[in-house]
């Protein structure tokens, strides 16, 4: 295991963040051309790779992903891998699940799949949302549509190794919403004269963080960023902007959670004489976990003899793995980091190297008793 160590401290020097991910795919693409895939996809979805690896029979076709992309942060810990790249770091463990795949890939080469095929998937642009829903919209896509898709993700506060596992939905899905405010400028001394967002604005405020209660379930507004005119002392603002994230464990709660927050809008831009627009970013739906994959990860762990834990709720946080559960049935698990490792995206987070064996290993027995 020692060259896929390797391999995921070169990827954390080099961190390329959602959609810029050439340099990255590059050397995923070089580990993978000497192990004589099938078929190689290449530039999927914008950056992505997928790796096609066939069966002697025909079978169920499945897909294992990895991400690609790194974070915007910067990466705090000093090591003899630390990243290379001013502002930009591997803080979510994405270099730590590609060099999975590539020691997934490995054992493939050597061993193909009895039956059916079995896709290696590197993902861009997940920590924006855009990658999955890139991919699946990349016309190629039909020619690798899984019967069956599995996924994980490293986890710190769990004991190193750990599955973490559950039926249902596993994580939640979310959107960055804003809503524009449109009124008109005038003169500070006639405010009057003009149509000032400043009382919409500060009604939205109030009022949006209470929507949640009316689902059936877990839903969670955070305003998160307010904007009103300009650092003008002689006009009074003709325009404002209020952004928020919206989230919730079932996906029809989410989208009517939309529908209330724009509704609720309205009617406050109307009795303000504003005009309002919606726009939406970072989109991810509910990741949903298949319950007839559940005995598959469960028994592959038991093999390994790794601890097993079941998550009582959903995660809050979200993975766009959650579109492909609206594909085909999929499961995604969480691989123990540490209960002393920082937290995803915390400047001085690290990839724990211990963990390429055992998701290696996961995914193998998950080949096993699949193909």
């Amino acid at each position: 295991m020692y060259h896929l160590i390797q391999l995921r401290h070169y990827l954390h020097q080099f961190p390329e963040t959602a959609l810029e991910e050439t340099q990255t795919a590059q050397r995923i693409l070089e580990f993978f051309r000497p192990l004589a895939p099938d078929q190689i996809f290449e530039n999927l979805g914008g950056t992505g790779l997928a790796f096609v690896f066939r069966g002697a029979k025909p079978g169920k076709r499945l897909l294992f992903r990895c991400e690609l992309d790194g974070l915007p942060i910067a990466d705090l810990k000093k090591s003899d891998h630390q990243s290379q790249i001013p502002g930009k770091g591997h803080l979510c463990g994405h270099d730590g699940h590609m060099a999975i795949l590539c020691g997934l890939g490995e054992k493939l080469s050597q061993n193909r799949p009895g039956s059916g095929e079995v896709i290696l998937l590197f993902q861009p642009a997940e920590e924006t949302g855009d990658g999955a829903r890139a991919v699946l919209a990349d016309s190629r896509f039909e020619q690798i549509k899984p019967d069956i898709a599995f996924a994980l993700h490293n986890l710190p506060g769990y004991p190193l190794h750990q599955i973490v596992m559950r039926k249902g939905t596993f994580a939640a899905g979310s959107t960055g919403m804003t809503i524009s405010l449109t009124g008109k400028t005038s003169h500070s001394a006639h405010p009057e004269a003009g149509i000032n967002p400043a009382n919409a604005l500060a009604t939205l405020i109030q009022e949006l963080p209470y929507l949640p209660q009316e689902a059936n379930g877990f839903a969670l507004l955070t305003l998160i960023h307010a904007e009103l005119g300009s650092l003008a002392f002689g006009t009074s603002a003709g325009k404002g902007s209020l952004s928020m994230t919206l989230r919730a464990f079932d996906q029809q709660d989410l989208d009517s959670l939309i529908e209330r927050v724009k509704g609720k809008a309205r009617i406050i831009a109307q009795s303000e004489r504003l005009d309002v627009e919606f726009s939406f970013v970072e989109q991810f739906a509910v990741s949903v976990n298949d319950g007839d994959l559940y005995p598959l990860v469960e028994n592959a762990a038991k093999k390994l003899g790794l601890s097993l834990v079941e998550k009582p709720e959903p995660f809050r946080w979200s993975e766009d793995f959650g579109l492909f559960s609206q594909v085909c049935p999929s499961f995604l698990f969480g691989l123990g980091a540490g209960e002393n490792c920082p937290q995803l995206h915390e400047g001085t987070y690290d990839f724990p190297d211990e963990l390429i064996e055992t998701g290696v290993e996961m995914f193998w027995e998950l080949v096993k008793e699949t193909c």
